[in-house]
């Protein structure tokens, strides 16, 4: 990536203003760029973002004139469009497959995570086999040639997996004080990873049923 692009620190809001522009570039390619409106909508969404914020149009403007300094961001128009939209540039110089890019994204949009909060967060954007593939892309994006995008922060006391944490932003500041907040309780964690096993069980019974109600539409019209 460009030197400046990469060396540059962003501020939280420009890590929020840029990780919702990946994100709905991914996600909702259809409505993309991105008016002013709705990107201030994607920052400000209750979901699917942590901390949740309330960025008001000075905010984001504000953010888009630092992104745009950084060569990161672009302002776009067409000859049907009457306002300004927005688009991201950093997948230009970055060079990042699509999993690298999700990881990252998320990781933006979201705070420090586990492997395992990663891959059911990861799966609006793209698909991971299992734990073992984010593993080997998140030390991909930690052992970049030109300089890490991501950081292995140290295991909380109480914790199974380990935390990832984006480096856009700067350094992570952290302690075991200040992480005390966001521990996780042990049922908790075993919740969440039977919560994500369940939701693969549906997504493959729905599958399999679309595959017999076709399988069946074929044979009535075969009759």
């Amino acid at each position: 990536m460009d030197k400046q692009g990469i060396d540059s620190i962003l501020s939280f809001e420009e890590v929020r203003v840029l990780g919702s522009l990946l994100e709905k570039e991914i996600t909702t390619p259809d409505y993309y760029p991105l008016t002013l409106n709705a990107l201030i909508n994607a920052c400000n969404q209750k979901s699917s973002r942590d901390p949740v914020v309330s960025f008001d149009e000075s905010t984001v403007l504000q953010a888009l004139d630092g992104l745009r300094e950084k060569k990161l961001v672009r302002v776009v128009s067409g000859p049907d469009s009457r306002v300004a939209k927005y688009r991201q540039v950093f997948t230009d110089i970055a060079n990042l497959t699509l999993h690298e890019l999700s990881l990252l994204c998320v990781l933006m949009l979201r705070g420090p995570q586990t492997p395992g909060e990663l891959r059911g967060r990861t799966e609006r954007m793209c698909r991971f086999q299992n734990l073992e593939e984010i593993e080997t892309t998140l030390r991909r994006l930690m052992e970049r040639e030109s300089s890490a995008l991501i950081v292995q922060l140290p295991r909380q006391t109480g914790l199974k997996e380990q935390r990832y944490a984006q480096l856009l932003g700067g350094e992570v500041q952290y302690s075991e004080a200040s992480l005390d907040s966001q521990r996780v309780p042990k049922g908790a964690e075993l919740g969440e990873d039977r919560f994500l096993k369940l939701e693969q069980e549906v997504r493959s019974l729905r599958n399999e049923v679309a595959e017999l109600r076709e399988q069946l539409g074929k044979f009535k019209r075969a009759e």
